[in-house]
């Protein structure tokens, strides 16, 4: 049997008080919508339409799925109605409603909301229901036994509807064929004057058809994102959750609280990770490293035995075996091959450093190579910016570059070379040459 999803994401979400979409607010480095489609296609719904307005429209394509404008913001069930109306039908065929704005939803309930319309007694409509705390604003589920016979929205509801704690999620499943006939009969005799999707439970009953309730125990899973305090109160149940994946794959995270993680991360075992750090974009960390405390590490990848504490690194790589920090800054697409030592204020940006290079204290190596077992010393600069282009520094493999040493790029310096404390090298320095002033000249031989 084919299943769609039909994602509702057209609201204004003036609340938010923003230009940017609602749905593409982020929560743990995604945009709340990226975490819906992940879910529904982790129930194995590939056939995804997505009811935008013209500002996510612009951006659908970047979740690989299509849009569809509602132009006219008449209700979910005109949303539901446009959707239907830009494919064709299928014969047999079911359909998965949710919202856009629900991030913490998981793909179980998509896959349970499906399994309730079959059976022995099969049904036209099943709905996620989440016991909340009251008083609610949310739509009430009155039921017939087991089955829902209508929801009550709460404005409209009495004293003892009002007592109702099994709520309307918002989630919903339907036989296409049936939606489709709804859809076309609802009415916007309201206030809103809206034509309300709920409304389609009355007609399915009325008509002795089956709706069915899903009922789910976590009333978070179904939080629906209205304001930036309910997105903070969501980034914080979906960090703990991310954390929680890692932690019993073997992680050790001291603070989940204070620990910020995104999805998509690959973290070895016996990592240790120490309050007030980031790790983002991809990010891929080895195993037994010790990261933090307030730490940041952005799309990039660490070896395994790796120590960073209180630095950032931005789209690099660091290799096995290398301590990093306190308050170092890596970036720029520089790799780092193993076994490397990078101490305090130190800067390396588009740089390459072989195994055993260590530059300890207080330098800044830009778009520079560097030879096993070098030696940067404090104060160090490779002055790569002429005030047009960006100029490479080669450093050969057992060079000591003495402290505040200022290397002019394009420069060279040979395997086994030196420079003396307070060098400005200009010239290009040979093989175990030893250089030393300002500007810097070979020192006569001993």
């Amino acid at each position: 049997m084919s299943v769609r999803a039909i994602v509702l994401g057209a609201g204004k979400g003036t609340r938010m008080k923003s230009r940017t979409p609602k749905v593409l607010h982020e929560i743990c480095g995604r945009p709340m919508l990226w975490y819906a489609l992940r879910e529904l296609r982790a129930a194995g719904i590939e056939d995804v339409l997505v009811v935008t307005n013209d500002e996510l429209q612009a951006r659908i394509g970047e979740f690989g799925v299509k849009g569809i404008v509602q132009s006219d913001q008449l209700g979910t069930g005109h949303a539901v109605k446009v959707a239907l109306e830009s494919t064709p039908p299928r014969a047999g065929s079911q359909v998965i409603v949710a919202y856009a704005d629900m991030p913490l939803i998981t793909h179980d309930v998509f896959s349970r909301a499906l399994a309730a319309l079959d059976g022995g007694n099969p049904a036209v409509m099943s709905l996620v229901t989440v016991k909340m705390p009251l008083p609610s604003n949310f739509g009430r589920v009155v039921r017939n036994g087991e089955d829902v016979e209508r929801i009550v929205e709460a404005r409209d509801a009495g004293p003892s509807e009002l007592a109702i704690d099994e709520m309307n999620a918002g989630i919903y499943a339907f036989d296409e064929s049936a939606l489709r006939d709804a859809v076309a009969r609802l009415r916007n005799e309201n206030a809103q004057e809206e034509y309300y999707l709920t409304d389609v439970v009355e007609q399915f009953v009325r008509g002795g058809k089956h709706v069915r309730p899903v009922p789910v125990s976590d009333h978070l899973l179904t939080l629906g994102i209205n304001d930036r305090v309910e997105l903070a109160l969501a980034r914080r149940e979906m960090n703990a959750r991310i954390c929680a994946v890692h932690m019993r794959d073997g992680v050790t995270i001291l603070d989940p609280a204070t620990t910020y993680l995104e999805p998509e991360l690959r973290i070895g075992r016996d990592t240790v990770i120490y309050p007030g750090t980031s790790i983002s974009l991809l990010t891929t960390i080895g195993e037994g490293c010790v990261i933090g405390p307030h730490t940041r590490i952005s799309g990039s990848t660490i070896g395994s035995r790796v120590e960073i504490c209180e630095s950032v690194v931005v789209q690099s790589e660091i290799g096995d075996e290398s301590k990093i920090g306190p308050f170092a800054h890596i970036r720029g697409h520089a790799k780092l091959a193993g076994n490397n030592r990078v101490g305090n204020f130190v800067e390396i940006k588009n740089s390459q450093y072989a195994q055993g290079v260590k530059s300890s204290h207080l330098a800044y190596v830009g778009d520079a190579t560097v030879g096993e077992e070098t030696n940067i010393g404090a104060g160090t600069i490779t002055c790569n910016f002429d005030g047009e282009r960006k100029n490479r520094t080669t450093i050969g493999k057992n060079v000591s570059i003495g402290s505040n040493t200022s290397i002019v790029a394009p420069r060279t310096i040979g395997d086994g070379a030196l420079t003396g404390a307070g060098s400005v090298v200009t010239k290009d320095v040979g093989p175990g040459e030893r250089v030393a002033g300002n500007p810097a000249k070979p020192l006569p031989e001993k």
